[in-house]
C-alpha cells in the first residue's frame, strides 16, 4: 500500500532515471582536480600536503555545509535545495577555470564546488526516498549511487581530453556548462513535491540531531561510511600521482594506458561492484557483505602501496581490485542508513550520514599528503605506509561495526 506522496511503479522508475541522469551531469567535474593534480601541482609550486589541502577543501565545505543543507529536506521540498546546490557547483566549476592560478584561489574554488555537492548528493537521495516505496529504495539507491560512480568515474578521463584539446581552464569551464544542463533537467521536468513533509513524531527541532544519534543502526553504517569514504577519497585524490610514479619509476612513462585512464577504469569497476554488492546485500545479508568488504579492504591496502611500486602492471591491477572492494560496500551503506532512520528524520539522518562520510573524505587526501612528506616523499616506502594507515582506520571500523550489529533492511536476508 503506497503512503502519502509515493509515486506508483512506472513514475517512481522515471524519477530514478531523471535524478541520475542530473547526478551523472553535476558530478562530471568532481574529480578534475585530482586527474589535473600531477601537471597544476608542479606548475603551481604546491607540496604534496598542498596538493592534498586543496583536494580535501571539497570534502570540507561539505562536511560543513550538509548538517544545514540536508535537513531542510525534512520541512521543505528536496527539490528547492537541489536547484541551490547544484547552482554553486555551476559557480564553482566556472570560477576555478576563470580565476584559479594559485592554492588560495584553487582552494577557495573547490570548497564552494563542496558546498554546492552538499546540496546535491543527499539531497538528490532524499528527493528518491521520499517518493518511493521501501522495496524499491535499496535500488533506487544502488542506481543513485551509479551513476554518482560512472560520473566521476569519467572525470579523470574527461578532464585528460579536455585538457589535450583547450587547456586545463577549458574542463572546468565544460563542467560548469554541464551542471547548467543538470540544474535545467530537474527545475523544468521534475515536479514539485505533492504533499508538505510531515514534522518529527518526537517533536523535534529540525537541527535536533540527537535522536539520529541514539538510531544505533543508523549509526553503524554512518560510521562505517565515514572510513569507507576516507578509503574511497584517499584512493581517487592520490590515485593518478601513485601510478605516475610508478610508471616513472620503472622506467614506464609511456604507459599503454594513461594513469588518468586507469583510474577512469577504477571508477567505472567500483560503479558496477556498488551495485553488484548491494544485490549481494539483499541475498547474503547486508551485514555479512559489509563485514566482507571491509575486511578485504584491510588486506589490500595494507600491501598495495609495497607492492604496486615494483612495476606499473602490478600497480595498475592492485588498483583495480582495490577499487573493486572499496566500492562493493558503497551504496549498502548508504541504503543501511536511509532504511534504518525514523521517516521523519531522513533527511537528518542522511546529513549525518554523509558529514561522517565526508569527514573521512576530507581527512583521506590530506592524511596521504601528510603521510608522504613525513616519510620522506614518493617512494616505495612513503607510498606503503600512506595507504597502510587507512588500512589501520578500516580495520578498527570493521571492529566497531561487527560489535554495533545494525539491523537488515526490508527485503534483506535475515530480515
Amino acid at each position: 500500500m503506497q503512503s502519502a506522496g509515493e509515486l506508483d511503479r512506472a513514475a517512481a522508475r522515471r524519477l530514478v532515471a531523471l535524478v541520475c541522469a542530473a547526478q551523472v551531469l553535476v558530478q562530471i567535474g568532481a574529480f578534475f582536480w585530482p586527474a589535473l593534480l600531477p601537471r597544476l601541482a608542479p606548475m603551481w609550486g604546491l607540496s604534496n600536503s598542498g596538493a592534498g589541502w586543496i583536494t580535501a577543501a571539497f570534502y570540507g565545505a561539505y562536511m560543513l555545509a550538509v548538517p544545514i543543507l540536508v535537513p531542510l529536506t525534512d520541512r521543505y521540498d528536496p527539490k528547492r535545495i537541489y536547484l541551490l546546490g547544484v547552482g554553486l557547483t555551476i559557480v564553482g566549476h566556472g570560477l576555478f577555470g576563470l580565476l584559479a592560478d594559485d592554492f588560495w584561489s584553487a582552494l577557495w574554488c573547490r570548497a564552494l564546488t563542496g558546498i554546492g555537492w552538499a546540496g546535491t548528493y543527499m539531497t538528490g537521495l532524499k528527493l528518491l526516498a521520499d517518493r518511493v516505496d521501501a522495496k524499491m529504495m535499496s535500488r533506487a539507491t544502488a542506481g543513485h549511487a551509479a551513476s554518482i560512480g560512472i560520473s566521476g568515474a569519467l572525470s579523470f578521463a574527461t578532464a585528460e581530453w579536455l585538457t589535450y584539446l583547450a587547456g586545463w581552464q577549458s574542463a572546468f569551464l565544460v563542467a560548469s556548462l554541464s551542471a547548467v544542463c543538470a540544474w535545467l533537467i530537474i527545475a523544468i521536468i521534475v515536479p514539485a513535491q505533492s504533499h508538505k513533509p510531515a514534522k518529527a513524531a518526537d517533536g523535534k527541532g529540525l537541527y535536533d540531531f540527537g535522536p539520529v544519534f541514539k538510531n544505533r543502526s543508523a549509526m553503524a553504517y554512518a560510521l562505517a561510511y565515514c572510513v569507507h569514504t576516507l578509503e574511497m577519497s584517499a584512493l581517487r585524490g592520490w590515485g593518478v600521482a601513485f601510478l605516475a610514479y610508478v610508471a616513472a619509476s620503472t622506467g614506464n612513462k609511456e604507459a599503454v594506458i594513461s594513469p588518468a585512464v586507469l583510474v577512469t577504469a577504477l571508477g567505472l569497476i567500483g560503479t558496477f561492484a556498488s551495485l553488484f554488492g548491494n544485490e549481494m546485500a539483499i541475498r547474503l545479508g547486508r551485514r555479512k557483505l559489509v563485514q566482507s568488504a571491509m575486511f578485504a579492504s584491510v588486506l589490500l591496502g595494507g600491501t598495495i602501496g609495497f607492492l604496486g611500486t615494483a612495476s606499473y602492471t602490478i600497480a595498475a591491477g592492485l588498483m583495480l581490485f582495490y577499487g573493486f572492494v572499496i566500492w562493493l560496500d558503497s551504496s549498502s551503506l548508504t541504503a543501511g542508513a536511509a532504511g534504518t532512520a525514523e521517516p521523519s528524520r531522513r533527511g537528518a539522518t542522511l546529513a549525518v550520514h554523509s558529514t561522517l562520510g565526508y569527514a573521512g573524505g576530507f581527512v583521506g587526501p590530506l592524511m596521504m599528503g601528510w603521510t608522504l612528506d613525513l616519510s620522506g616523499g614518493m617512494s616505495t616506502f612513503g607510498w606503503g605506509v600512506s595507504f597502510a594507515a587507512v588500512a589501520v582506520l578500516m580495520l578498527l571500523a570493521l571492529i566497531a561495526f561487527w560489535w554495533i550489529r545494525p539491523r537488515e533492511l526490508a527485503g534483506d536476508r535475515g530480515h
